[in-house]
């Protein structure tokens, strides 16, 4: 705790600091309005809404029609940057994350709404939500598989990408005054307590240059024992977007220090007894004392320069319709480090053994988690790295405008330096680390356009010649179509898919305490087909995924990492629908998967998510309340267990999980510009399912417990 009130200081000091600035315009209620009700503004790339690289028109509901191709003379905006339509900069505040390949910004607006204030673990707030270990801040991942990211970066860190700032998601900001939001919430005793806090500022140093600051500290104590995880998140950006030239700067900082207990020695633990306390349900690793500590440094500067193709003259607002190129050049640093700490110790488990004879469950003693000490036999501490040096060179041609049938044509180069560092057998008796190095080369293009506001386009490919990852090959394509009824739209988008990926370097090379393998496995293969249709205005959304994989890696049952050498396929269908009546709300999520290989490939053949709340003004326009239940639940399958040493989910075949409702009873409320919630979590421990509520196998979420937070927006 000392060391969160140091950050804070620090944080509370740079806040100070940037205050005094002044800001670049006046508060518009309308705007301000418009803002905080979740106005989306557009995007430059092509897509389907949602995707990274959606291109608005300004045709949805409520939105403001872009004016940037008109000829007439007019007053100049202070803004005048190419990324940004009329639609967008129409919002009074407004944030961005930037394209990791091309010259592109993906646009949303700042959430200061009660929309999904409730779900205070972020990743319950897509679809129907991930798998999770059960505490803040610890592992999870997405039960719908292609929502899993198979990025082949730092793989160790991957089941915590709901929390890490990286590249892909660090914010940047536009706002008229400058902007800071503060939310606190915190769960249960002194002792077990769940803690989550979130510092936000940002403003603008002139209307094309901000700066900005976002740290998020989510932890846990730990309902059960040997469960305390710590996770702490930093990013400080810096942007300027101007006419002709851009520059995003960011810094990345990610501290994870987490406590494993291996999970509950027997699911009985959870479903047939009953504990006075929750820390005192058995757990595997508990006397071995497993942790884990991760740390994480990035830095990414991506620029680009505009020389127009046709003379500027002051009726031009901006270059967004007239004819250019744009050369940019990204350099990303990149740097992770793992290190795994446990002591020999051996747990019991009371009813280990079913006797037939007696009809009884029996006691075995001398268990042991890990079936391998390779190195030191009675402890491991088990350290590997990972740096990337990353340098990319590309050019953006914009034909005619960046709202015509061909709106870009974009191309680069890149090229990657891999550092991998670890202990081998020989490092030690040397006392030093192997250091194993890889370079890899790349091409990659894009084009894509729209037709009017009936259709929008995209292709784009990647390939590497040679090198570390030689052959790998990725080739994407999306359109999206538009049709509307009394200018309210329906939208069909689809998407096809083409990968041939490298296994990821600690997948082919590991030697640790435990396990220890030197493979060489062929490229992954994926095929992939998405098709969604949705109608906005009444909270339609369906969508239907087919995935076909070749030379799949998974982790076994053993948590040995291995190559499936035939095809295995899934089948997806996502339907969501939302209803209102008056106040009340009830609102439905489901997912369907069919695998066909469950062994291979395990996932739920339903989950579903439900929320029904009655939302109201108590005081309009001053205080409004929601109050309701949120409901999560997927069918039994042989749901993935968590493996400690190698930070990953592997696929288990003993238990089966599921057929377990786990609801929640909150109300939450926007006073002015502050966000209240009252939660009872778990609300239905006891009471009615089966209970086993786990996500992942052996791993039990929280029992009941109750939580409260707050979050308050400043705009000046």
């Amino acid at each position: 705790m000392s060391r969160l009130v140091r950050i804070l200081s620090v944080l509370c000091a740079v806040v100070a600091t940037l205050l005094p600035l002044h800001s670049y315009a006046q508060m518009d209620a309308r705007s301000l309005q418009r803002g905080n009700n979740g106005a989306m503004g557009q995007g430059m790339g092509t897509g389907m809404p949602g995707d990274p690289n959606y291109m608005g028109d300004g045709s949805e509901e409520g939105a403001v029609g872009d004016t940037t191709q008109t000829k007439e003379k007019r007053e100049k905006r202070a803004l005048e940057s190419y990324y940004f339509n009329d639609t967008v900069r129409a919002l009074y505040n407004w944030q961005w994350t930037i394209d990791r390949d091309f010259d592109r910004v993906n646009i949303s607006p700042l959430d200061t709404t009660l929309q999904d204030w409730r779900i205070d673990y972020v990743f319950y707030r897509k679809g129907v939500g991930d798998m999770a270990l059960g505490g803040l801040g610890q592992s999870s991942q997405p039960i719908n598989w292609f929502d899993r990211r198979q990025s082949s970066d730092f793989i160790f860190a991957r089941s915590y990408d709901a929390y890490t700032a990286r590249v892909d998601n660090v914010p940047f900001y536009n706002c008229k005054t400058p902007f800071s939001n503060l939310s606190y919430l915190e769960s249960g005793q002194k002792r077990y307590r769940e803690e989550h806090f979130e510092l936000i500022h940002t403003q603008n140093i002139d209307p094309s240059t901000s700066a900005n600051i976002t740290y998020r500290a989510r932890s846990t104590m730990g309902q059960y024992d040997w469960q305390r995880t710590k996770n702490h998140a930093l990013s400080l950006g810096v942007a300027h977007t101007g006419k002709r030239y851009s520059i995003h700067a960011a810094y990345m900082n990610n501290l994870i220090d987490a406590r494993e207990n291996g999970g509950v020695v027997g699911e009985w633990a959870i479903a047939d007894t009953t504990f006075e306390m929750p820390s005192g349900v058995p757990m595997r690793l508990a006397t071995a004392k497993a942790e884990n500590h991760y740390r994480n440094n990035a830095i990414v500067i991506k620029q680009a320069y505009a020389i127009p193709l046709q003379r500027v003259t002051e009726y031009d607002f901006s270059l967004a319709d007239l004819s250019a190129v744009y050369i940019g050049h990204q350099l990303e640093y990149n740097t992770w480090s793992k290190v795994y700490t446990d002591q020999r110790a051996e747990y019991t488990n009371i009813r280990g053994h079913y006797n037939p004879e007696t009809g009884k469950w029996e006691r075995v003693d001398g268990l042991e988690y890990y079936d391998n000490w390779f190195i030191d036999p009675r402890k491991t501490r088990d350290s590997i790295s990972e740096r990337l040096l990353s340098n990319k060179f590309y050019v953006q041609v914009q034909p005619w405008d960046r709202n015509g049938v061909i709106s870009t044509i974009d191309g680069g180069v890149g090229i990657d330096l891999h550092t991998y560092s670890y202990l081998r057998l020989e490092d030690y008796v040397a006392g030093k680390v192997t250091k194993d190095k890889r370079t890899s080369w790349y091409m990659y293009g894009a084009t894509g356009g729209k037709i009017k506001r009936y259709a929008d386009w995209g292709v784009n490919a990647k390939y590497y010649p040679s090198g570390y990852r030689g052959g790998d090959f990725s080739m994407d394509g999306n359109v999206v179509l538009r049709a509307y009824i009394r200018e309210l739209p329906l939208i069909l988008s689809g998407r096809f898919k083409q990968e041939f990926r490298s296994p990821a370097y600690w997948q082919e090379n590991l030697l640790s305490n435990h396990y220890m393998w030197f493979n060489s496995f062929d490229k992954e293969s994926e095929t992939r087909l998405e098709v969604n249709f949705s109608v906005p205005s009444i909270a339609l959304e369906v969508g239907v995924w087919q995935g076909i994989m070749d030379n799949m890696i998974y982790y076994d049952g053993s948590s040995n990492i291995v190559q499936h050498t035939d095809i295995v396929s899934l089948t997806s269908l996502y339907a969501r629908k939302d209803f209102r009546v008056a106040g009340f709300h009830f609102d439905h999520r489901a997912l369907v998967q069919i695998s066909s290989d469950e062994r291979v490939l395990p996932v739920p053949a339903l989950s579903a998510y439900l929320s029904y709340y009655y939302e109201f003004w108590v005081k309009r326009d001053v205080l409004r309340v929601q109050l309701g239940l949120d409901a999560r639940y997927n069918t039994s399958y042989y749901a993935p267990s968590y493996n400690p040493a190698l930070s990953a989910f592997f696929n288990q075949r003993d238990v089966r999980v599921g057929d377990y409702p786990y609801v929640d009873a909150y109300l939450s409320a926007k006073w002015k510009r502050m966000r209240i919630l009252l939660k009872y979590q778990h609300l239905n421990q006891g009471l009615f399912g089966n209970g086993e509520y786990f996500q992942v196998a052996r791993y039990p979420l929280n029992p009941g417990m109750f939580k409260i937070g707050i979050s308050w927006s400043f705009y000046d």
